[in-house]
């Protein structure tokens, strides 16, 4: 049986303990008196990172655990997967709800079932294939950006002890619409930090994290289908259980307006390419490279007859808003890399005035509510917000791939 967490560990992150288990270390004591009996709320707690946060956070004992998702399926798995694993103690008090965070029913959770002394967001639209035309980019703005405001707004009236929203790497010098919204979203909250404990947290891929390329494997082999990407793309890794952890030591040690990122000065970038070879191989086939997409679907019908080669067609990446590499800051920001073993702190963010905010959120909905605008019309007007957004535009969609 393929062990997936032994493969991340072995091929992916290369790592036999967790990136950020020295600072969760030194840090106990604080973790624990900072987390120990309060209430906890968490939304898009069904999300790979969400869900990997909640587990970080329950090692230390809250006492009130409520979980939002619009995913009502996945709230259900997440509920199992917690007690099912005999290293967790669910609290007496835990409560999930498959309603979207924008919904009214939300806003009468948060009045009446609060205070929570901790709150973390994870509902956003994550994927940069998520990018299409002008509907795919008003949704990805509504999620990550207006319905943010929208949280803040509700949270000012009863401030948590601290607030989390999870960011990307893609924030720093975005190239693509879902970067540039999650830039939009550091910018929204931060103006919001002289009014809440907010932090956030930029780091790198979640191996095997739902919806992901990788998780994507997982589905392929199991219905004997080819698998596809990128040869020219490289990334940094974390796996589930670091994704949560950043978030969790962002969230509670962090200072206002902290934006948190992983140090890996010594680790070097893998290849999708290199990793699909692995996979491949691990699960005992041999690796078969095809030109083409058709040629990969046709091999793989082989695979139900008993064939011990996988296809796997690789591609070089020419879709829009691709970054083939990585970073987590600009060269305008100031970086604290001394305070922690594992993590770097940007500790200059921009902090815009929230009339600023107010203003570019009303630019963009003015936008959206014209009867003829375009993708290219968003993208300008989030240029204006954002200068260093250089999006690349090929024309060319993930979902045209295989």
């Amino acid at each position: 049986m393929f062990d997936l967490e032994k493969f991340i560990s072995k091929k992916v992150i290369k790592r036999k303990s967790s990136f950020f288990i020295k600072d969760i270390q030194d840090h106990r004591i604080v973790l624990k008196e900072r987390i120990n009996g309060k209430a906890v709320l968490v939304i898009g707690g069904a999300g790979t990172i969400g869900s990997s946060f909640i587990k970080a956070v329950l090692q230390f004992n809250p006492s009130k655990l409520y979980v939002v998702d619009s995913n009502e399926n996945g709230l259900t798995e997440l509920t199992r997967d917690l007690r099912s694993d005999f290293k967790i103690q669910v609290p007496k008090e835990y409560k999930t709800y498959p309603i979207d965070f924008g919904h009214n029913v939300f806003s009468k959770i948060l009045e009446k079932e609060g205070p929570f002394h901790i709150v973390a967001n994870f509902a956003a639209h994550k994927h940069v294939r998520s990018e299409k035309d002008h509907y795919s980019v008003e949704a990805m703005l509504d999620n990550n950006v207006f319905k943010a405001k929208l949280l803040l707004d509700k949270l000012v009236k009863n401030p948590p002890e601290r607030f989390f929203c999870v960011s990307t790497d893609k924030a720093a010098n975005p190239v693509n619409v879902m970067g540039a919204t999650k830039k939009l979203m550091e910018e929204v909250i931060m103006s919001y930090s002289d009014q809440l404990p907010i932090t956030t947290a930029r780091f790198a891929n979640v191996a095997f994290s739902n919806g992901s390329l990788l998780f994507g494997y997982l589905e392929r082999l199991l219905k004997r289908q080819p698998l596809s990407c990128p040869s020219d793309v490289k990334r940094y890794f974390v796996s589930p259980e670091e994704s949560g952890q950043i978030c969790m030591l962002a969230c509670i040690l962090g200072v206002k307006g902290d934006i948190f990122f992983p140090k890996f000065k010594e680790t070097r970038l893998t290849s999708f390419k290199e990793i699909t070879d692995e996979f491949i191989l691990e699960n005992g086939y041999a690796i078969d490279v095809c030109d083409t997409e058709n040629e990969a679907k046709s091999k793989a019908s082989e695979l139900r007859k008993g064939g011990q080669s996988y296809p796997v067609y690789y591609f070089k990446s020419e879709t829009s808003g691709e970054k083939l590499f990585e970073e987590f800051f600009t060269k305008t920001d100031f970086v604290d890399e001394n305070s922690f073993n594992s993590l770097g702190v940007i500790k200059n963010a921009n902090k815009v005035k929230l009339i600023e905010i107010e203003h570019m959120i009303q630019d963009l909905k003015d936008l959206l509510d014209r009867e003829n605008y375009d993708k290219n019309d968003i993208v300008k007007i989030m240029q204006q917000y954002i200068p260093n957004f250089d999006h690349i535009e090929t024309g060319k969609s993930l979902d045209q791939k295989m």
